[in-house]
């Protein structure tokens, strides 16, 4: 896929998916990237990104958990029946996350890393039969070590993104939001810079990683692709030592500031 900037043909970036088969607990995911990148576009450049879905790289690093051998506790069980869940399932959600905000039928709304997200992360989706993967145990970390494994095997010195699918705030459908980065900034500042009209920015910054990972999320796809991983390429973005993806606390958070000081019900 190419998309074309404004200054005509000649400038654009690509975003090319690899397809790298199946991966399975202990796979050397940066081999297996390094090869289909080969195929997709000719392998890696220096300034490339890769986006890599979270699912892969859990699985590859082992994260992976059979139901059959989870016990769900008394809290686990309630939980299900309230939102009618696996009474399993609930037990992992509730190991992954801080803490529970709350839910809806099949899913708990939960606090994670600094993060809101339904199911702490653990998903069926792509996972082995009968089987969970919750997120990558340290997102950054991993990052790190398959960007530094994939410079050993190839000499080119990329920024990676460890990219989930999420759904928004009064919005159909999932998008891409890195969880993870290693070799790019995450956010880009952009206050103190003039609008159209001269007005200074007071509050503005470009969640640059989770754009690149909803690219991404295009042609990586959701379901039977075989396609956990994507290449993006040409933005032009500098690559450097930069490790990690920005949060904020919930209180200087615009929605959930919201509903904590509500004082009307809908």
């Amino acid at each position: 896929m190419r998309v074309y900037g404004d200054e005509g043909m000649n400038s654009f970036f690509s975003v090319s998916g690899l397809s790298t088969g199946i991966i399975r607990p202990g796979d050397p995911i940066a081999g297996r990237v390094v090869a289909a990148a080969v195929t997709a576009c000719g392998g890696f450049e220096d300034g490339d990104i890769l986006v890599l879905a979270e699912t892969a790289v859990a699985t590859s690093e082992g994260n992976v958990i059979d139901l059959s051998k989870v016990t769900p506790s008394a809290r686990a069980s309630e939980l299900a029946e309230q939102y009618q869940m696996d009474p399993r399932t609930a037990e992992v959600v509730l190991h992954e996350s801080d803490s529970i905000v709350g839910g809806i039928p099949g899913f708990l709304l939960c606090m994670k890393n600094g993060t809101l997200l339904p199911n702490a992360g653990v998903d069926a989706s792509n996972a082995p039969p009968g089987c969970v993967t919750p997120l990558p145990a340290d997102p950054d970390r991993s990052a790190v070590t398959i960007r530094e494994d994939i410079k050993k095997l190839t000499g080119k010195s990329i920024g990676v993104i460890i990219a989930d699918s999420r759904t928004h705030a009064m919005r159909l459908g999932c998008s891409g939001v890195a969880i993870g980065a290693s070799g790019i900034t995450a956010v880009i500042d952009d206050r103190g810079r003039s609008d159209l009209f001269g007005r200074r920015l007071e509050v503005t910054k470009r969640a640059v990683a989770d754009n690149i990972a909803s690219a991404a999320e295009l042609v990586m796809g959701e379901a039977d692709e075989c396609t956990p991983a994507a290449v993006v390429r040409g933005i032009g973005l500098p690559i450097g030592d930069h490790i990690g993806v920005e949060t904020i606390d919930a209180t200087e958070c615009l929605f959930m500031g919201a509903f904590r000081n509500r004082r009307h019900e809908w």
